[in-house]
C-alpha cells in the first residue's frame, strides 16, 4: 500500500525551521510582547500613590480633616449670628468644598512634587523605562481620589451633623460635577507648575500655602462675596478659587441667591470659561517650568 504524500507546509508532524527567519515570523503580535502603555503604567502608579499617601496618617488627617473642621466651626459659631437667607451650614458648604478641592490638588501637589524633586525621587523615576507621562497620570489618579473623598466627607458632615440641604436635581449635581473636574484639573496643573518655584522642600510650604490662604479670604470662602470690595473680587477673579466657589454655590444655592453675587447672576458660562482657561494656562506653565532635577543638580 502506498503512503499518500504530505505537504510539509500543512502537516503538523513535519519538521519546522528554527532559524532566525522562523523566529521573526513567530514573534508576538498585537498586544502580546509589547510594554504597557503610559495610561496603564500611570493607573498602576496612581494606585501606588494612593497606598503611599494612605500610609502617612498625618497627611491623611490634615488633608481631609481641616476643611471638615472649618465647616463644623463655622456652622457652630456663626449659626444665627447673621441673616444670610439660608442656614449657616448651607451658606458655607459650597465655598468650603471649593477650598477643599484646591487643597487636595494645588496644595498637595505643590508641596509633594517639590519634596520628591529635592529628595531625588523624580530624578530616579526619569531614569527608569517608565514614560514621563505615566508619572502625571499617577498624580491625576491620586488627586481625583482625594477630591471625591473630600467632597464625600464634607457632604456627610454637613448632612449628618447639621442637617444641611443638599441639591435635589440632576442639573445641580451636573453643575457640581463639571465644576469639580475643571477646577481640580486647573488647580492640579497650577500646583505642579508652582512646585518648581520652591528651591527646597521646606520652602514649598510657604510658596504654596501663603497664596492659597490669601485666596481663601478674597474669593468668598470665609468672607461673604457681598461684603468684599470690588477691587478685591476683581483681583481674586484672576485665579480659579473664586470661580470654583461661585460654580459650587450655583449647584447648592436656590436660584434667588444669585442676586448676592458680584454680577447678580451665577454666570455659569463665565465660570466654565475661566476654569477651562486655567486648565490651558496651567498646562502651558507646567510644560515650561517642570523640572525633574533641582537647580543644584543641573
Amino acid at each position: 500500500m502506498s503512503t499518500p504524500a504530505t505537504d510539509p507546509t500543512t502537516d503538523a508532524t513535519a519538521p519546522r525551521s528554527t532559524g532566525p527567519s522562523a523566529r521573526r515570523t513567530a514573534a508576538p503580535t498585537g498586544s502580546r510582547g509589547r510594554p504597557p502603555g503610559p495610561v496603564r503604567v500611570g493607573l498602576s502608579r496612581g494606585w501606588m500613590e494612593i497606598r503611599t499617601f494612605a500610609r502617612e496618617w498625618e497627611s491623611v488627617i490634615f488633608t481631609f480633616s481641616l476643611p471638615a473642621l472649618i465647616l463644623v466651626m463655622f456652622a457652630s459659631i456663626f449659626d444665627g449670628l447673621y441673616d444670610m437667607g439660608i442656614p449657616t451650614v448651607d451658606y458655607y458648604l459650597p465655598g468650603i468644598i471649593a477650598m477643599g478641592l484646591m487643597s487636595v490638588s494645588f496644595q498637595t501637589l505643590g508641596t509633594a512634587i517639590a519634596a520628591e524633586r529635592e529628595y531625588g525621587t523624580l530624578r530616579r523615576l526619569r531614569g527608569t523605562p517608565m514614560p514621563p507621562s505615566a508619572y502625571f497620570v499617577g498624580k491625576t489618579v491620586l488627586v481625583l481620589f482625594l477630591a471625591f473623598g473630600q467632597l464625600a466627607l464634607l457632604l456627610a458632615v454637613a448632612g449628618l451633623f447639621f442637617d444641611a440641604t443638599l441639591p435635589s436635581t440632576a442639573q445641580a449635581w451636573a453643575t457640581i460635577a463639571w465644576v469639580l473636574m475643571l477646577g481640580t484639573i486647573g488647580c492640579s496643573l497650577l500646583g505642579i507648575a508652582i512646585s518648581s518655584l520652591a528651591r527646597t522642600a521646606q520652602a514649598a510650604s510657604a510658596v504654596v500655602v501663603v497664596p492659597f490662604l490669601i485666596l481663601q479670604f478674597t474669593s468668598g470662602i470665609f468672607v461673604p462675596v457681598m461684603v468684599l470690595p470690588d477691587w478685591v473680587l476683581n483681583a481674586a477673579s484672576l485665579f480659579p478659587l473664586l470661580w470654583m466657589a461661585q460654580g459650587m454655590r450655583a449647584g447648592f444655592f436656590p436660584d434667588e441667591m444669585a442676586a448676592l453675587e458680584q454680577s447678580g447672576a451665577w454666570d455659569l458660562p463665565m465660570v466654565a470659561l475661566a476654569l477651562g482657561a486655567w486648565c490651558v494656562v496651567g498646562l502651558v506653565l507646567t510644560l515650561l517650568t517642570f523640572r525633574w532635577k533641582t537647580r543644584k543638580d543641573g
